[in-house]
């Protein structure tokens, strides 16, 4: 690498060290095995027998990427958080002494990493319901919620990133988003009065444009809950790279 490493440079080494840490790339590939193969499971033991997963596609196709993105959440948190935890983020300045160049290497990767595992997870999602769920599971919102499949993990993977460069610190990254995507913001989300201010959470958000149906008690329509996700994501990522650039 040359004594002024390029933004290529950068990304490149981003590149090198996921697919040699294993510690990277398995986080993204239990996120589709778990989205398609949960998926796939529900339908084929419930298909015939549950329709809130036949009423609304959208909820039977996507119902394994509430159990993926536990995987994604932890992937996003370690892209970052491991470096500062074994201050290997020294290392990682000495080859690329520009912090937000280093910082917006990891964002372009995990980003890319996450449009990869939702295109994946996505089209296997779609592929296991259609296989093991009568009905049809096309229709006017297909597009939209096939869209979203994909461009949800790649957020939620951004937002976990910029989090944790905001917090400093994997444990208290993966304490804090963790639990709240994969289990206290569903169960809050069914509370009376406090939905009213759950739906506006990142995850919560960009889940509902995974639905066919609308929902009278959200606040949003479907492409603009992608969209608040969108704005979380960004705020994060913007909010991650001012803490790095202060950062001793």
């Amino acid at each position: 690498m040359s004594a002024r490493p390029s933004a290529v440079d950068a990304f490149r080494a981003e590149r090198i060290k996921l697919t040699t840490l294993r510690s990277l790339w398995l986080p993204p590939l239990f996120a589709v095995l778990l989205a398609v193969g949960t998926t796939t499971a529900v339908g084929a033991v419930l298909g015939g027998r549950d329709r809130s997963i036949t009423d609304d596609p959208g909820v039977g196709v996507f119902y394994g990427l509430n159990f993926g993105q536990a995987a994604l959440v932890a992937f996003g948190v370690l892209l970052l958080g491991q470096e500062f935890n074994t201050r290997m983020l020294d290392v990682s300045l000495t080859a690329v002494p520009r912090r937000g160049r280093l910082y917006g290497a990891k964002l372009a990767v995990g980003a890319l990493v996450g449009l990869g595992a939702g295109a994946l997870g996505t089209a296997g999602a779609f592929a296991g319901y259609a296989a093991t769920v009568p009905g049809a599971w096309h229709g006017p919102a297909f597009a939209r919620a096939a869209a979203a499949g994909v461009l949800y993990p790649a957020l939620l993977v951004v937002f976990c990133l910029g989090a944790t460069a905001l917090l400093g610190n994997l444990t208290a990254a993966m304490g804090l988003l963790g639990p709240t995507v994969f289990l206290l913001s569903p169960l809050l989300a069914g509370v009376p009065g406090v939905r009213r201010v759950v739906q506006f959470l990142p995850d919560r958000a960009g889940q509902y444009a995974l639905h066919y149906a609308d929902d009278p008690q959200v606040a949003y329509g479907h492409g603009t809950g992608l969209l608040i996700m969108a704005l979380w994501t960004a705020l994060a990522a913007y909010g991650g790279l001012r803490a790095v650039r202060r950062a001793g």
